[in-house]
């Protein structure tokens, strides 16, 4: 107002802001709130924002916190990003546990409307707070920092779920079929079947006795969990048939499918989630079936499955992994097919494909298998170019995500091809060798 040579009057009329409440609040004896903190910044001609830190400060910190003011300003920060005001905040408001319900229903907000960061600034300050509670509303914060933390570094995913899973009988028992459910597809991005294995039947078991409580009450209650509960029974049966292929036992991998897509045949009159639901777990069947005969050397369902990826093009990732990898074992002839899908696999190579398809987990998993197996299929016959460029492709993602065993792998690979590399090939392969992490490769 100095620098402008502004009238109190001229400046209310900008902000539109009362004069008498302007006054006051100039002279400190009212505190501000964010709106009109807002109109204020905009009446300066700065961005909006501008004053939220030392707003902070003056506002929670140097004075008694009130949740009127506090509530919009977490709200405000988050939305324009300003993640280090709420730590700052919120650190110092849940000293003396004020406000912890109030700040896990604004994290349960957050998270709702997909501002993760701030959530999960939210989460951890109420999971610290109640650390010694253990109350479901602790575990459910665990619960939203795993799957908030999960990256595509598979030795921090696996910190999360040895975090997190200790919490799991401590939620709602509909929300722990989803836990379930997300830790165990955590566990196979990570390659870790026998514990996919043990979640799966846990799953299996907890979601029956809910079925089976659900058929005994009168009125049904409103669902917590995220699915209807015949998804958990069939879900449990597809992560064991997971397993099973893994492990190579592929009969025991189509039992395993014939049973869920038996239970989702079962639901009687389904809603329309339902069908929908019902119809993905058919398709999941279907592709899976080809996939397991493929594997256990029947290539002769390999066009029908083509023709069922012309129709399922979210499933080529998975799909052509597998038809690799078994082309390189039974030493196949599969051209064909990777021409006719050779559009889709270049763009798989793109972050963006990869990541709207499955888990960005999952996803790092199949895009490294898929490269790597290309790339042994092109240098079996001989093109060496190509399957070097497909190894460094599979390299540089194992390299950014730490997945230590397939470094090993590619680098095997490579050596063996070494001399017959370009000399591009051979400095991007030595760049991606320094950036290791890992002492013993270096």
């Amino acid at each position: 107002m100095r620098e402008k040579d502004l009238k109190l009057q001229h400046f209310s009329d900008i902000t539109g802001i009362n004069v008498g409440t302007l006054s006051a609040i100039l002279k400190g004896s009212r505190p501000m709130s964010m709106n009109q903190l807002n109109q204020i910044t905009s009446a300066m001609g700065l961005e909006k924002g501008y004053f939220y830190e030392s707003y902070g400060v003056e506002s929670f910190i140097e004075s008694a916190p009130h949740w009127r003011r506090l509530e919009p300003y977490l709200y405000g920060c988050a939305e324009l990003g300003k993640l280090d005001c709420i730590q700052q905040v919120i650190t110092h408001v849940t000293d003396d546990r004020s406000y912890i319900e109030e700040l896990f229903d604004v994290a349960e907000s957050f998270f709702a409307r997909g501002l993760k960061e701030a959530a999960r600034i939210l989460y951890e300050c109420v999971a610290d707070s109640e650390k010694y509670q253990h109350s479901e509303r602790l575990a459910l914060c665990q619960y939203r920092i795993f799957l908030l933390h999960k990256t595509m570094n598979k030795f921090n995913n696996l910190n999360a779920a040895l975090k997190f899973e200790p919490f799991i009988e401590k939620l709602n028992e509909e929300v722990q079929l989803d836990a379930i459910k997300d830790l165990a597809n955590l566990y196979g991005a990570i390659n870790l079947w026998d514990k996919v294995f043990q979640l799966a039947d846990e799953l299996l078991r907890k979601a029956d006795f809910q079925v089976q409580l659900q058929s005994k009450r009168r009125k049904r209650k409103l669902r917590t969990a995220s699915y209807p509960l015949f998804t958990y029974k069939a879900y449990a049966n597809l992560l064991m048939a997971n397993v099973l292929e893994e492990r190579k036992q592929y009969r025991q991998a189509l039992e395993k499918t014939d049973i869920y897509e038996n239970i989702v045949d079962e639901v009687s009159d389904p809603t329309k989630e339902e069908q929908e639901l019902i119809q993905r777990f058919k398709g999941w069947a279907e592709g899976n079936r080809y996939l397991y005969k493929i594997l256990s050397g029947d290539f002769e369902v390999l066009n029908h499955y083509l023709d069922y990826l012309d129709n399922n093009h979210e499933e080529i990732s998975t799909a052509f992994t597998y038809i690799v990898q078994a082309a390189n074992q039974y030493s196949l002839n599969i051209d064909h097919a990777l021409n006719r899908f050779k559009e889709q696999i270049n763009e798989l190579r793109t972050e963006e494909y990869v990541r709207g398809i499955y888990n960005e987990q999952t996803s790092n998993f199949r895009y490294i298998r898929l490269f790597y197996e290309l790339a042994k299929y092109r240098l079996n016959q001989n093109q060496i170019d190509q399957g070097i460029d497909h190894l460094i492709t599979s390299l540089q993602r194992c390299v950014s995500s730490n997945d230590d065993m397939m470094c090993i792998k590619c680098i095997d690979l490579y050596g063996k091809y070494r001399n017959r590399a370009s000399k591009t090939q051979e400095e991007l392969y030595t760049k991606l060798i320094d950036n290791l992490s890992v002492p013993t490769f270096r």
